[in-house]
């Protein structure tokens, strides 16, 4: 098994652990709780608390695998812990995307922190499914705290930008 490839029981489909493995980190890089790649007529879901999940295309059984990295249960609420910011009040990503905080590469950002904004006034942008979705201040106000980075995915309802 030189080429990282295993076989999934009875199905015969290859799995390519290495890809396995790396979503997995990418979960953990990024506090995603899941993650879903499709590629022709397979599909591997990689999920923190539920395993890896592969199918064919026919959703027939899942064959169910143990994770391919444990789930960093104990660092998952790092990013809170080590600088706790008061999210109260937020405003909050309307879906899942990834975020931007800028209207294109190499363009300066929407806003920075200790900014003053005008209700309506674009914050950040969240892509969804290839769509730029500009995020607007729901109030006027000054930036206390952007709560994402850079093309960062996010969930929704995930904090984005405090306004005071």
């Amino acid at each position: 098994m030189g080429d990282h490839k295993g076989s999934a029981g009875k199905s015969g489909m290859n799995i390519d652990i290495a890809m396995v493995r790396e979503l997995a980190e990418m979960l953990a890089d990024t506090g995603l709780t899941e993650i879903e790649v499709e590629d022709g007529d397979r599909m591997i879901r990689v999920s923190r608390g539920g395993g890896v999940t592969m199918a064919a295309a026919p959703m027939a059984a899942p064959a169910q695998m143990p994770p391919a990295a444990p789930a960093p249960t104990a660092q998952a609420p790092t990013p809170d812990a080590a600088a706790p910011v008061d999210t109260a009040g937020a405003i909050k990503s309307p879906m899942v995307g990834t975020v931007y905080l800028a209207p294109e590469p190499g363009a300066s950002d929407f806003v920075k922190v200790g900014d003053t904004v005008k209700e309506g006034q674009t914050l950040l942008i969240v892509e969804a499914m290839k769509v730029m979705n500009p995020i607007t201040a729901d109030k006027a106000g000054t930036v206390k705290a952007i709560l994402v980075e850079n093309a960062q995915p996010v969930e929704f309802d995930q904090p984005l930008v405090t306004i005071g």
